[in-house]
């Protein structure tokens, strides 16, 4: 007797768990959430590595490397975030993301966010060629998990008043978030 599970989960985690081999041996089902959390929790660890603030000295196109290869690892998307340290809107929208529980936790469901430096330190020029001019800062390119652009985000619109706009980033947000994985597991 055949039965068909299908399971939401995030990208290739049972086939990381079990081998590669979706049909081989019984059903661990009550393995996937420990297995998804723990290979969640190795990443965010690796997060870490990535930049909290604007800062010249790092290495921007290894720091998107890196955010693309947890991405990837993670069923998520990035978000790249230009800015710098002397740039005053970029400082509304941290404060911004740490003010809203909702929005950080659809950063976090969705997306690895990481910051590149654009200032007279440094430019970034060769990794920011890579994508459209930027007109201002902050800006927010979105990035498949293969590091393939997919948006190019002007923040000046997702402004209200001396702040962003919660709704319209909330709508952005959830615009580009990578769609969930479907793993089907034949038992």
């Amino acid at each position: 007797m055949e039965h068909e599970i299908t399971c939401t989960t995030r990208r290739d985690a049972y086939r990381r768990a079990h081998g590669g081999d979706a049909r081989r041996g019984a059903c661990r089902s009550s393995l996937i959430p420990f297995l998804s959390l723990a290979l969640l929790l190795c990443a965010s660890v690796r997060a870490a590595d990535l930049p909290t603030r604007f800062d010249p000295a790092r290495d921007a196109a290894a720091d998107v490397a890196h955010a693309v290869t947890l991405a990837s690892a993670q069923g998520k998307r990035v978000i790249v975030d230009v800015g710098g340290e002397w740039c005053s809107w970029c400082h509304i929208l941290d404060r911004f993301v740490a003010a809203n529980a909702d929005v950080r936790s659809r950063i976090a469901a969705n997306y690895v966010w990481v910051k590149v430096n654009y200032s007279t330190e440094n430019r970034n020029e060769a990794l920011l060629a890579r994508w459209p001019k930027v007109a201002g800062y902050p800006h927010l390119f979105v990035l498949g998990a293969n590091g393939r652009l997919l948006h190019s985000q002007d923040t000046g619109t997702l402004e209200s008043g001396n702040g962003y706009d919660r709704a319209k980033f909330i709508a952005m947000l959830e615009r580009w978030a990578a769609p969930p994985a479907v793993t089907r597991i034949r038992i």
